[in-house]
């Protein structure tokens, strides 16, 4: 006769509850899926599809009961390993707002606001130009499968399990939050520098020409100058921003190693 006790009942549920809280943690987190418009209810039918198709492919659960003190704690290791492979992949398009942020500075462009509904917030024109091109080349590139197969994969490199996430982990998630100044400088330099040159030509000419009105001249030109620079820089930022997009992924599963 078939017949199921409670200690089976306990392993089916943490063969689920665990991964989903996991997924649910991360779909919470990254980008692309954190957003705003995306329904609450998408999210988390989209973690509870995930689980599903991934839970008889992953390695053994604890033998834990899921409402006990410790399957509570590894409930919890679970969220907080989500977070933070979401927070990893969210400082990518932090760097490419911060890159939007210090071109429209140098533009002129500072001041050109508008209100973001899907951030809840004033957003600069170019950095919000520059998130779409990056979620645009996020998309072109299967970035969000790719994000998805990262988070499957995190589950061999980083097994669920009671061992607690060390000090130095979350060390390295905080030192990786550093890669947002160097990422988003990095990819505005050279519009940044071609516009430093024409502020310096701008002062040659004035010392020049102390009659030109160097206000009325100066802002169209910067104007022009950094359109052009992100015309011409569009052809060129597909390979960076794919390395850095690399760089990320890898960084979701090296920030968090057990017990280090």
């Amino acid at each position: 006769m078939f017949s199921i006790d409670s200690t089976q009942i306990d392993a089916w549920i943490v063969a689920f509850i665990f991964p989903l809280t996991r997924i649910l943690a991360f779909i919470a987190t990254a980008p692309l899926w954190s957003s705003v418009g995306v329904p609450t209810r998408t999210r988390l039918i989209l973690a509870i599809a995930i689980a599903v198709a991934i839970t008889p492919t992953l390695p053994a659960m604890p033998a834990v009961q899921p409402g006990s003190l410790a399957g509570l704690w590894i409930m919890f290791q679970q969220m907080l390993i989500g977070i933070g492979m979401g927070f990893a992949a969210k400082i990518v398009f932090t760097g490419f707002t911060l890159a939007g942020e210090l071109i429209g500075a140098q533009m002129g462009l500072g001041f050109a606001t508008f209100y973001d509904p899907l951030n809840s917030s004033q957003t600069p024109v170019v950095s919000e130009f520059f998130n779409l091109i990056t979620l645009l080349l996020l998309l072109s590139m299967n970035g969000h499968l790719l994000y998805l197969a990262t988070l499957v994969q995190s589950f061999s490199a980083i097994p669920v399990s009671a061992t607690p996430i060390g000090a130095g982990s979350w060390l390295n998630l905080a030192e990786l939050g550093g890669k947002i100044f160097s990422a988003g400088l990095l990819l505005a330099l050279p519009i940044v520098v071609a516009l430093l040159i024409t502020n310096i030509a701008l002062a040659v000419l004035t010392r020049a020409a102390p009659q030109l009105n160097i206000f009325a001249l100066g802002f169209p030109l910067t104007l022009i100058g950094g359109f052009f620079g992100l015309a011409v820089s569009l052809n060129y930022l597909a390979t960076p921003i794919q390395s850095i997009f690399e760089f990320g992924m890898s960084s979701m599963l090296g920030y968090a190693i057990p017990g280090k």
